[in-house]
């Protein structure tokens, strides 16, 4: 009988039953598991020149879990970590991390570097140790990322086919942002957010992040990385008094390349969706619940 239900949920997600079940599983505590108990586990991820300061979400039960690498944005004021948590309590493991030269984590940060750490984080996860460690099932590993989280999120599932599911959240796209500099009103707008944006970031200044935004190219591209991801789960959320207008251009591009399971829309909030979190938190638990 309780397959019976779970299939059904899952065949409606737009209905009540599937906006109940992401409820339940958002916003209600899971019955304890005296034994294999949620938990949280810090650590430091190698990471080439430096490292990241990483922490891992742990959800009960003994079982290996569905994992989800979770990746914030420049510099990372907005970590996401309720969403962290709504996806623990539906079962899943969340990986969340500061990249190289952010927020103390050892190195000196790149936009280009902070896409290469989302790539170190999947092959960590990966990592026979660590899968026993952290109860992490492989085949289920999942990536979403916010703003540059975005970006970095889809650089590392565009190159990783066996990452199952990529979820973005109003994803910026640094490439685009080159033709800002063309102008003295684009520089002076870069210029007054990148001062408020460097004090947690070291070993880069003002001119290096706008010269590897100017010269990085299709490195950089996140709409390219979103049409090369094929034909996987990805879900596209954008809000309109932020980057509403890109995350429709993704959501067209992915449709346009052939990809039969992208979902999302355009919700009429800021940047950091301030008043859609709840929104938010249920919309990420009822997508994670498709991924088989």
């Amino acid at each position: 009988m309780r397959s019976t239900v779970a299939g059904v949920c899952a065949a409606l997600l737009l209905s009540g039953c599937a906006h109940a079940t992401a409820s339940g599983l958002a916003f209600r505590d899971p019955p304890p598991d005296p034994a294999h108990p949620a938990d949280m586990a810090a650590f430091v991820i190698p990471a080439q020149d430096g490292a990241m300061n990483a922490m891992m979400y742990l959800a009960s039960g003994a079982a290996p879990h569905p994992t989800l690498l979770l990746l914030h944005g420049f510099p990372g004021n907005e970590q996401n970590l309720d969403l962290a948590q709504a996806a623990r309590r539906a079962g899943w493991n969340v990986l969340t991390l500061h990249y190289r030269g952010s927020w103390g984590s050892p190195g000196a940060f790149s936009f280009g570097g902070a896409a290469q750490d989302a790539h170190t984080a999947l092959a960590w996860l990966r990592e026979p140790a660590n899968l026993a460690r952290y109860a992490i099932d492989p085949a289920r590993i999942a990536v979403a990322g916010h703003s540059m989280g975005g970006f970095t999120a889809a650089s590392a599932a565009a190159d990783d086919p066996a990452v199952t599911g990529l979820f973005l959240l109003d994803a910026w796209n640094p490439a685009a942002s080159a033709a800002d500099f063309a102008t003295a009103e684009g520089r002076a707008m870069w210029h007054d957010e990148l001062v408020s944006d460097l004090p947690p970031l070291a070993g880069t200044s003002e001119a290096a992040l706008i010269q590897e935004i100017v010269s990085g190219g299709e490195r950089l591209d996140t709409a390219r990385m979103v049409g090369r991801y094929g034909n996987r789960p990805l879900a596209i959320y954008g809000a309109e008094r932020g980057g509403g207008e890109a995350s429709r251009g993704y959501l067209a591009l992915a449709r346009a390349a052939g990809n039969t399971h992208v979902t999302g829309a355009i919700w009429p909030t800021d940047h950091p969706f301030s008043d859609k979190r709840v929104a938010l938190a249920q919309a990420l638990v009822l997508w994670l619940g498709t991924l088989r």
